[in-house]
Formats: structure tokens, C-alpha cells, sequence
């Protein structure tokens, strides 16, 4: 057989049964992604003679003779492809991880089809950015800027790895090739709730290829917790690596160690496990009740309950309820469900181990590195001069990479063997085994006077926290944020975490909040109607407002500052935006038309417990290097870090070297969650470059004999009053003398301040078919001041598009004995192109009181009042609520009142 891939040709044939996408990738084109292995995603899309195909579901033979293009044949050095250009400049993407097939697809496009991309682009998904930079892309429409000297905040520069992201040259997890590697694969539990008697390795050692099965007898028996905070404490002990007892389906039994992926997996079949099958429960209200089957028991010191399966509960109350409610003149209580959804990045979770000059170093799709770092050293007892952690581009995040769930068991095997060890998820154990959004049932009840004003404000969450406690009490916790919203003298918020005989639950893009601003925005609206006041209307009366105390659980100090109206200019500006589009039509009579709006608040970063360290060094190559510990995965923060220095330093971004996400070359980073990449490591950032600053401001000022308030810094130079001095003679006076510019710089998660968010939806409902169609999108954020307004604007568009996907689209599906039974992308049923509207984004002009360079994040807070809004407005088009989600039409057609159902002209 003979191959010619991107003009080259290889002699090496492909394995019997090889599909297109791994031969390639064996060949080291490795812009050919996996996302699905199901042709769903598009991620590994390539040309065979010049038409695209999904090569993980093309066997190899067929390109036998034929021309094979990747993404890193479509250009050559220094003459992009124009769609390569475009996606450059749009930008087209966030965390770039589906960028090489979407320009492989696209670079294909007649005008007719780019006339028609819901149809051209419906073989490729996007988690990330909304699809809207994606249609720039596509049209040639261009966003990104160049910054002036000294000027990059405020400017829509490009993302530090953009040309290598469309060039399919950035490395992500699992970009990589390491003589010798061996591959684990691991076998799942087929049932709920079960111990393990027995398992007979002998069979699986015999296949060839295979080196070791790890069972739970062949692992540090130490408790930890796979979820990643600075604080553990914060989340119970209540996992091993491996153990005697699953509580899911799914749960891992045991690890096979093997030459190839594909002998590790028939090692895993020919294990033979003998379980002792176990009572399971599934509800948390059930799991509550006297009797029912216990999943950790007594010996479980971190369970709250654990005979009611109780791993933690919340109360507190502030004023008197019952009075409040007793001078209400109206009273709404409803009881409102969001399910479990998946994170679905495109990039499955995956970690690569191999020892290096006697240490550990572990190669992983993590959000925190550093912490992982903390865990394996705990787990295998080990220094920390014994370990490396780092990340290369990550392929999506949003919380799901917010756990210790690969590294463990490549370093277990690596450590064991002393061969470097690769473990890659399939997007079905991304289903079945990483932890989604807690499925949590509210029920809320508000009290109000005639005028609107709010006398009383309960809230009961029983949030099902799965299996174990990953994020299961912090999540509870993070939920008295939708209550903060509303100024009341009386509240009281009752919480409980459960454990059940599911999957465990994590973190996810608004943590622990969505659920609440779903029950508590819903019944906001609910509320409005019975007093027949406008739903923005009523929130206007009672949102709180800068100078009033941010209250939720309790009235006691915290580290918030509240000082920007954000929120009150958000409602507004989508009130109007809302009355600019009233008259749209709807698309025919048989469509019934409605409304909604919902709000949120979101605390710029975790209390208490974040910490960033940043370096800033000028180099002999007058680069200035910073070096900060944020993974980058399509959140932005390392454009927003880059633009923060150069703004500092006085030059541009094309001047700063960007280190990052390795615990070997950055200082200490609790990770990239809660918008904390930017709040926190931002301000770390501004730190170190402005201590850089000073330094090189100082010693020009005692060189030139001039005061250095009269010196300032331009792009390679100081100007001191009336003389110049370049930046390379200050370095080599410097270097002459022993003195290094360089800084490092601490910023910590406190004070904190708050994020402000409102979407507003028109919707057409179809009577017969039960079928949501937005006819007008709008979303105002308060962000602080704007780093990157093109970045800002797809982060909003990504959570408002990933928000449409949980409350349109997206569940997952359990059947009676706790198995997930649509476990990939073409089941689940993430959006695609044509499933989602552009959203008119606003943007308010504010400064906020702590933010770097007055900023806030904007990454995780805007997907919070999406699926209340929606809701909302489904209510107005039909007048039935809709008090659970995901609004398929199924569910939406079956509650339409007959006489609405059928059409009327």
C-alpha cells in the first residue's frame, strides 16, 4: 500500500481494522483530532482528494493511493490558507480543540454553501464559542486588532497561540510521542451498586501485549478526593483509586497495562470479576428516607448522615419566614428540577506519564496542574522535587477538568513499571464515568406585598451529589448566590448534598448556581404574574443595590465588595433591547409567541481559597517572559494575561514569551475555574509586570541622573525626561552589575467583588409539534472594564449557547439501573450550528473595585439566567410552565392545553 499524506508519501501500512484518524496520527499529523471516534464531532476531519471525511470513521485502506490533506498540509509556512487566515482573524474559536476540522470542512465551501451553513456545518460540533465567531470565520469577517504600545487593554488582539491553533500545530494532551509507551485501559462496573469478591487476572495476563492488572489490592489504599480545590477539606476523603465496592455503574474495577490500546481492552473483557451485587437507590429523596441502602456508612468520617446518605447539609435563616409570610399579600411556592448534563468538551480527559532523570512527570488535560500536583503527591508518597505536572492546550474545560480522575492511574503505572504510560478517555467513559452537573430539585417559595416588594424568601436544594462528594458540598454552598440577588429582611435556605448510586456529580460552567438562578428566576416570574407586575419590573423593586449587604445564608462579615450598579444597567439595557424587537412576527399561525428575562450575580472568584504566583523576567533577547500557572483551554485567559503585561511594560503583546501550566516553570496557581484565571492570576500578572516596571524605571532614573517620576517605559525603551535609553544598553549596564530585571508577584481570591448577567429571549412555540424557536437573543453583562471585547463577547456567546444546550437539548439519560443509556455526542445532543440564534451582546461600562486593571471574568457567570429566561418566555407563548428542564419538544407538546395544539389558520 502507499499513503501520501500532505504530499509526502509513507511506505507503512495501517494495522488490519485501522481507522484513518489513528493511522494518521501514529504517522505524527496530530491536527487530526478525536473528539468521538463515532463521526459525530468533526474534529478529525481531513481531505481525501480534495473532499472531507471524518477519518475515525474511514478505515485507512481506503486512502490507499490516494491524497490524504491535514490541517498541517492545507498551508504552507508563512502563506495560510485563507481559510487558516480567517480563523486567525475572526478569531474562529476559544479552546481551538475542533479548529483544525471546522477549516478542513469550511476550506471546502462553495458561496452556496456558505449561504447555507446550518446545512454545510452540521458535521461539526463546537463547545466553546457559540458558532457565531465561526460564521466570521467563515465570511471573512475579521475582529482581531493590533495594539499600539503600551495600549493593549481594551484592544481585540489575537490569542498568543492563534497561528498555531489554525495551523494545527498546537499541542494539546495528547500531541505527543514517547518511545516505549505503554496504554492503559480500564474496566467499568456493569452494576450500581456492588462489592467485589473476586477477580481472576489470569486470563487477561495471558492476551500478548499485556504487562499488569491493577485492582483495588495493588493501589495506595489511601482516601482522597478527585475534585480540585486549594482547601481539600472542603471536599470529603471518600474515594481510592481503586476499591472493593463500586457505587455507579461505570466505577472503576480495574486497570489494564498493556503494549497497545487495543490488548489493554481485551485484557479488560477477559477479566473475570465476581460481584456481590448490592442495594441501590437513585433519588437523593429517597436515599434520605429511614432504610434506605447505605452507599459509604459509618466508617466514613466526612458523611454528615450517613444512614440517610446525607454527606452535608446547610441551613440557615435570617429574619423570621413565617412572618414574612404572613404579611404577604401574595405567596408563589413551586418545586423546580435541573438534570444531569455532561461537560462534552471536545477534548476527552486523557494524562501521559514517563519517568525522567528519576522523576515523575505527568503530561495531563487538568484545569489545575498545581493541585494535581499536591494530590499524586499524597497518593504515592512522594517530595515534590519527585513530580511535574504540566499541561499543554487543553481541549475544553468547564469545570470537567476540575478533578483528578486520569493522572492517578498513569502515574500508579509508570511509577510500578518505570515505562511511560498513556491514559486516554473514549467519549463513552466521558459519559458514563466523569462527574456532570449536579441534578438538583428546589423548592422555592416568595413572599410579597401588592407593590412587589419581597416579605419573605425560602429555599429548599436537595442537590444529588452521585457516588461520592466531589464538589458536592462546595456546590450547595455556591447556590445561596441566587438568593444574594434579591433584597429581602427574610430568608431562609435549606440545603441537602445526597449521596446516590449515580455517577458522581462536579464541577460545571456556573457551579452549583445555574440549578438555583433556574428555580429562583422561574419563580421570580411566576411571582410577577400573580401580582400582574412586569417580571423586569419586579426585579427592579427588589434587586440589591451597591452600599446594600449581599445576604444569602447568613448576615455575618464577608471579603465582597459591592460598590457598581451593574446589575440594575444590565436589566435595564435588555428591557430596552427587548422593546426594540417587540414587533418581530412569528414565523406562521400555528407558532404562539412569549417573552422571558432572568438575572444573575456571580462572585468574581471562590472565597478565600484562591492564590496565583506570576514571573515577569526582561531577557537578555529583550523579550519580557511571564510566566504564570493558568491553563489556557479556551477561556482566554492567557491573551488577557499577555495584554495585562504589555499594557504594564509598555509594549505589545508581540514582545511578552508566554510560560505557563507547568509546576516545574511556574510559580503556585489553584487553577482555572470560577473566573479566577483572570480575577486572580490577573492581578498576579499586573504585579509582577508593574514591579518589572519599577525596577527598570528605578535604574534608567539612576543612570540618566533624572528623577524617575520623569521616566516612562515605551516599546524597547525608557524616555527620561528629554533622553531615550534603549531597553538592550539598560540590560547589558544591568548585566554588567549582577542585576536581573525580573519579579514574581502573589495575588490572592480576596476581597472579591460580583458579575452581573441578564438574557432576554423572544420565542416562537410550535402547537403541534412542541418545537422552541428563539426569534431574538440578547444578553447584558456588567464585565468591568473590557481586556478583550472580542474575547469578552465570545465568552458570552459560548455560555449563552452552551445554556441553550442544557435547557433545550441535552440530558442524560438513566435507565432503572443506573446506566447512562445514550452515552455519545449523537444521543446526547449538544447544539449545532443551526441550533443556535446569535445573541446580541451588551456590554456594561463599568470599572470594577478589585478586578486587574478593573476587570472581571466573564467566562463562567453568563450561562446562569439563560435556561430561566428561556423558560420564562415559554411560559408567556404558551401559559404553561414549564417547571422542568430539558424543554424538548416532547415535554413541552405534552402539557400544550388541546385547544392550543392544533392549528388556527
Amino acid at each position: 500500500m502507499s499513503y501520501i499524506v500532505n504530499g509526502r508519501e509513507f511506505g507503512r501500512e495501517p494495522a488490519p481494522g485501522q481507522c484513518l484518524r489513528t493511522f494518521l496520527r501514529e504517522l505524527g499529523h496530530f491536527g487530526v483530532k478525536k473528539g468521538c471516534d463515532a463521526g459525530d464531532c468533526g474534529a478529525c476531519t481531513v481531505w481525501l482528494d480534495g473532499t472531507p471525511v471524518h477519518s475515525c470513521i474511514t478505515p485507512a485502506f481506503r486512502a490507499d493511493g490516494r491524497e490524504v490533506t491535514t490541517i498541517e498540509g492545507l498551508g504552507r509556512p508563512g502563506a495560510l490558507h485563507p481559510m487558516q487566515r480567517q480563523f486567525e482573524d475572526a478569531p474562529g474559536f476559544q479552546c481551538g480543540f475542533c479548529t483544525a476540522g471546522m477549516i478542513m470542512t469550511s476550506a471546502t465551501f462553495t458561496e452556496e454553501q456558505k449561504a447555507d451553513l446550518p446545512r454545510a456545518l452540521k458535521g461539526n460540533l463546537c463547545r466553546c464559542t457559540g458558532y457565531r465567531a465561526i460564521e466570521d470565520a467563515v465570511k471573512g469577517v475579521s475582529a482581531v486588532e493590533t495594539a499600539a504600545p503600551g495600549k493593549a487593554v481594551g484592544t481585540s488582539v489575537g490569542a498568543p497561540a492563534g497561528h498555531d491553533v489554525v495551523t494545527g500545530h498546537a499541542e494539546f494532551t495528547m500531541d505527543t510521542r514517547i518511545d516505549g509507551m505503554l496504554h492503559l485501559k480500564v474496566l467499568h462496573s456493569p452494576h450500581a451498586h456492588a462489592r467485589i469478591l473476586s477477580i481472576d487476572k489470569r486470563a487477561a495476563l495471558a492476551v500478548p501485549g499485556v504487562h499488569r492488572v491493577y485492582t483495588w489490592q495493588d493501589v495506595p489504599r489511601r482516601r482522597f478526593t478527585t475534585a480540585i480545590h486549594t482547601d481539600h477539606l472542603v471536599d470529603p476523603d471518600d474515594t481510592y483509586v481503586l476499591d472493593d465496592t463500586v457505587r455507579f455503574a461505570g466505577q472503576r474495577v480495574a486497570a489494564v497495562l498493556a503494549d497497545t490500546v487495543g490488548a489493554a481492552e481485551e485484557g479488560c473483557r477477559r477479566l473475570a470479576v465476581e460481584y456481590e451485587v448490592l442495594p441501590a437507590v437513585f433519588d437523593p429523596e429517597a436515599a434520605m428516607t429511614d432504610g434506605a441502602p447505605q452507599l459509604h456508612g459509618s466508617q466514613d468520617p466526612f458523611v454528615r448522615d450517613p444512614v440517610h446518605n446525607i454527606l452535608l447539609e446547610l441551613h440557615s435563616h435570617i429574619g423570621d419566614v413565617d412572618a414574612g409570610f404572613a404579611a404577604a399579600d401574595v405567596i408563589h411556592e413551586g418545586t423546580y428540577f435541573s438534570p444531569r448534563v455532561q461537560h462534552a468538551h471536545l477534548e476527552t480527559h486523557g494524562a501521559i506519564a514517563w519517568m525522567e532523570d528519576g522523576r515523575l512527570n505527568v503530561r495531563t488535560s487538568s484545569q489545575s496542574p498545581s493541585i494535581a500536583k499536591v494530590k499524586l503527591e499524597y497518593l504515592f508518597a512522594l517530595r515534590p522535587d519527585q513530580l511535574r505536572v504540566f499541561c499543554k492546550r487543553v481541549g475544553g474545560g468547564f469545570g470537567g477538568k476540575q478533578e483528578v480522575i486520569a493522572e492517578d492511574l498513569v502515574a500508579l503505572a509508570t511509577l510500578d513499571t518505570g515505562r511511560p504510560t498513556c491514559l486516554e478517555y473514549t467519549r463513552e467513559e466521558e459519559f458514563i464515568t466523569a462527574s456532570p452537573r449536579h441534578p438538583m430539585t428546589l423548592t422555592v417559595k416568595l413572599g410579597a406585598k401588592a407593590d412587589g416588594t419581597l416579605t419573605a424568601f425560602q429555599v429548599r436544594n436537595v442537590s444529588n451529589t452521585g457516588a461520592y462528594g466531589n464538589h458536592g458540598g462546595e456546590t450547595a454552598y455556591a447556590g445561596g448566590a441566587a438568593v444574594m440577588i434579591y433584597r429581602c429582611p427574610n430568608k431562609k435556605y435549606d440545603a441537602y448534598s445526597v449521596y446516590t448510586n449515580t455517577v458522581p456529580s462536579g464541577a460545571l460552567r456556573g457551579y452549583g448556581m445555574t440549578q438555583p438562578a433556574f428555580a429562583v428566576e422561574s419563580a421570580m416570574d411566576e411571582l410577577a404574574r400573580a401580582l400582574h407586575i412586569d417580571p423586569l419590573e419586579l426585579r427592579r423593586r427588589n434587586i440589591v443595590r451597591p452600599g446594600e449587604p449581599l445576604v444569602a445564608m447568613d448576615d455575618g462579615p464577608d471579603d465582597v465588595i459591592f460598590t457598581e450598579d451593574g446589575l440594575a444597567r444590565c436589566v435595564d439595557l435588555v428591557d430596552d433591547a427587548m422593546a426594540r424587537t417587540a414587533d418581530r412576527p412569528p414565523p406562521g399561525p400555528e407558532w404562539l409567541v412569549g417573552t422571558g428575562v432572568a438575572s444573575s450575580l456571580h462572585e468574581t472568584a471562590p472565597p478565600t481559597e484562591h492564590l496565583s504566583e506570576a514571573w515577569v523576567t526582561l531577557g537578555d533577547d529583550l523579550i519580557y517572559e511571564l510566566a504564570v500557572g493558568t491553563v489556557e483551554f479556551g477561556e482566554g485567559t492567557s491573551t488577557a494575561h499577555v495584554q495585562i503585561a504589555a499594557n504594564q511594560l509598555g509594549t505589545t503583546p508581540s514582545r511578552i514569551r508566554l510560560v505557563q501550566s507547568d509546576t516545574d516553570r511556574t510559580g503556585f496557581d489553584t487553577g482555572a475555574f470560577a473566573s479566577a484565571g483572570l480575577f486572580v492570576a490577573g492581578n498576579a500578572v499586573l504585579r509582577a509586570a508593574n514591579a518589572v516596571r519599577d525596577r527598570v524605571l528605578e535604574f534608567a532614573a539612576a543612570h540618566t541622573g533624572v528623577h524617575v517620576v520623569m521616566c516612562t517605559m515605551d516599546d524597547d525603551g525608557v524616555v527620561c525626561g528629554d533622553r531615550r535609553v534603549s531597553l538592550a544598553e539598560l540590560v547589558a549596564l544591568a548585566r554588567a552589575r549582577g542585576i536581573r530585571f525580573t519579579a514574581a508577584r502573589k495575588a490572592y481570591g480576596s476581597p472579591r467583588s460580583v458579575t452581573s448577567n441578564t438574557q432576554g429571549f423572544q420565542v416562537a412555540v410550535h402547537r403541534v409539534t412542541g418545537e422552541i424557536r428563539i426569534l431574538y437573543s440578547v444578553h447584558a453583562a456588567d464585565a468591568g472594564v473590557i481586556i478583550n471585547p472580542a474575547q469578552v463577547r465570545g465568552q458570552v456567546e459560548g455560555g449563552v449557547a452552551q445554556g441553550l444546550g442544557f435547557a433545550l437539548t441535552e440530558n442524560h439519560h438513566v435507565d432503572d439501573n443506573g446506566v447512562m443509556v445514550n452515552p455519545n455526542l449523537r444521543n446526547y445532543r449538544i447544539p449545532t450550528y443551526a441550533d443556535i440564534p446569535r445573541t446580541e451582546v451588551l456590554l456594561v461600562s463599568s470599572a470594577d473595585s478589585v478586578g486587574p486593571m478593573r476587570a472581571k471574568g466573564m467566562a463562567e457567570c453568563c450561562v446562569n439566567p439563560v435556561a430561566p429566561a428561556l423558560a420564562n418566555a415559554v411560559h408567556d407563548a404558551t401559559g404553561v410552565r414549564y417547571r422542568a428542564l430539558s424543554l424538548t419538544p416532547e415535554r413541552v407538546y405534552g402539557r400544550l392545553p388541546a385547544e392550543q395544539s392544533v392549528p388556527t389558520g
